[in-house]
């Protein structure tokens, strides 16, 4: 389906894509029930390799005891941006995240060598009259307010659950005051309840960035490549530099003069398809080629990557050189990693593709895995390509997960899952619920929080010797866990099925 940035509210991904956040089962299964298609129209009847084609159904539990919302990822994605003013037309509560926003871009500049401030965010603060009577007044107001006291080159201005409700006309009070103060007001619609996955947020702020702050480049930069990522230092200037090319590194913090150069790029990639929004709006409106090839995890999908960038900026000539050159570099290392880690078991819990990738890192490096909590399962890309399958990819790669969690990072599903796996480690996106589990259950944890880390040849290292730093570690986690304390009752301790409480009798 093809983007529309016609209206200022994107698609959330389960109209798209078809998103889930509760299953379970095998990752094979999963991977032939999604068949990287969306909806029962694509036929149900299973082809050659046995895909089916047909639309997930999501299985539903009896409650929720964790939830992000779409609302913070937008946010905070907009807050980061460089001489941006972030308006939150919401009551103060929804603000509490900034806090969060401003540890994040604090280390994202220590780490990118820019100027330590705190990012700029101000709240209307709604109360009950303005739930009542509209608070398009007070927006105006807090929008004017920003500028002035700011003096930003951009203001995102994004919507609440409660401004959702009331239904300002968030989208004509920016355009007002965007023709007085010169600049662009950028509105990001991104009420909580209207998805039920945060990843929603992803595409809102990239809706917006592609809908105003993208022109129309007036040339092509032939040694420009757009590489959006989720944050974290850049490890692909080095990887890339050798092939002649320059990186035009976005999210996770962007000037905007970076963002207006997207248009004028030979190539897209993407470090993790939750963002491949972006990277297909570009392809579509600008017709910049977006990287299709599988994820750079793991030495044969980082060849494989390398190669496709090559082909298409027409660098094919170098690529086998640095490949080559690269692998020789971290044999020695990687081999002495490999030995470390034979015959230890991991665990990993994140995002999508970013699961599945530090999955393929794990098993390249030696480590069993089977088992793996993932947030949310996304059926397909925007671009509709199989070759963004990184589900069917891994399992064809590296074989199957007999046990694969699909769920929104929920304690009782999280527990039952840690103990029917019995890891060595757990690999987890964020220090967050995941990583606060597993520590009181004994387990040593290696939290990841920038995807950076593990991809490339670089990143099997970094990842292998992460590993072998936490797991002398146990000691320690073994006393957290002689000193923890669960709510739930004996039977639900023993459980080892995540979905327990929905199965039907026996």
């Amino acid at each position: 389906m093809p983007i529309n940035l016609k209206t200022p509210a994107v698609e959330t991904r389960e109209q798209r894509l078809g998103t889930i956040t509760q299953w379970e089962g095998s990752a094979r299964q999963l991977a032939r029930d999604s068949a990287f298609t969306y909806g029962c129209a694509k036929g149900c009847n299973p082809d050659a390799r046995g895909q089916g084609g047909r639309r997930l159904c999501e299985s539903s539990t009896p409650y929720s005891q964790a939830s992000m919302c779409a609302e913070h990822i937008a946010v905070t994605n907009a807050t980061i941006i460089q001489r941006s003013v972030v308006v939150q037309h919401a009551p103060i509560g929804c603000a509490a995240s900034q806090s969060f926003t401003c540890r994040y871009y604090r280390d994202l500049a220590a780490r990118r060598g820019w100027e330590l401030e705190d990012p700029k965010s101000i709240c209307t603060n709604l109360g009950e009259q303005d739930m009542v009577f509209g608070g398009v007044e007070r927006l105006e107001q807090t929008i004017r307010a920003a500028f002035e006291r700011h003096k930003p080159r951009v203001i995102f201005v994004a919507t609440s659950c409660a401004t959702g409700i009331i239904g300002d006309d968030v989208d004509g009070a920016a355009r007002r005051v965007e023709a007085e103060i010169g600049i662009p007001v950028v509105t990001l619609h991104c009420e909580g309840f209207k998805s039920k996955h945060w990843s929603s947020g992803w595409d809102v702020i990239e809706h917006g960035i592609l809908r105003r702050l993208v022109p129309t480049a007036p040339a092509r930069q032939p040694d420009l490549i757009n590489v959006i990522h989720l944050g974290g230092s850049d490890v692909f200037s080095p990887l890339l530099g050798p092939l002649g090319l320059k990186v035009n590194l976005v999210m996770g913090g962007s000037t905007l003069e970076r963002l207006a150069a997207m248009s004028e790029a030979s190539a897209t990639v993407t470090m993790c398809f939750v963002l491949s929004y972006l990277a297909t709006g570009l392809e579509q409106e600008f017709g910049i080629p977006e990287v299709k090839a599988p994820l750079p995890y793991g030495l044969d999908a980082t060849d494989g990557w390398l190669r496709d960038i090559a082909r298409i900026t027409g660098r094919e000539d170098r690529v086998e050189e640095l490949i080559a050159r690269e692998r020789a570099r971290i044999n020695p290392e990687l081999e002495r990693l490999r030995r470390a880690l034979k015959g230890k078991k991991g665990f990993v819990a994140a995002g999508a593709a970013f699961a599945h990738g530090l999955i393929a890192d794990l098993r390249d490096l030696g480590v069993e895995v089977d088992g793996a909590f993932s947030f949310h399962h996304d059926p397909s890309t925007d671009s509709g390509d199989p070759r963004q399958d990184s589900l069917m990819h891994l399992v064809d790669t590296w074989g199957d997960v007999p046990n694969f969690t699909v769920s929104p990072d929920q304690h009782f599903q999280a527990h039952a899952a840690l103990k029917r796996s019995k890891p060595d480690f757990v690999v987890c996106r964020h220090s967050g619920t995941t990583a606060v589990l597993a520590a009181r259950l004994g387990i040593p944890v290696l939290p990841i929080f920038y995807s950076n880390d593990g991809i490339g040849y670089d990143g099997l290292i970094t990842i292998g010797r992460a590993i072998l730093r936490v797991l002398p570690r146990r000691r320690f986690y073994q006393d957290v866990a002689s000193h923890s304390h669960f709510p739930y009752q004996p039977w639900w301790l023993e459980q080892t099925e995540p979905y327990a409480p929905i199965l039907e009798p026996a």
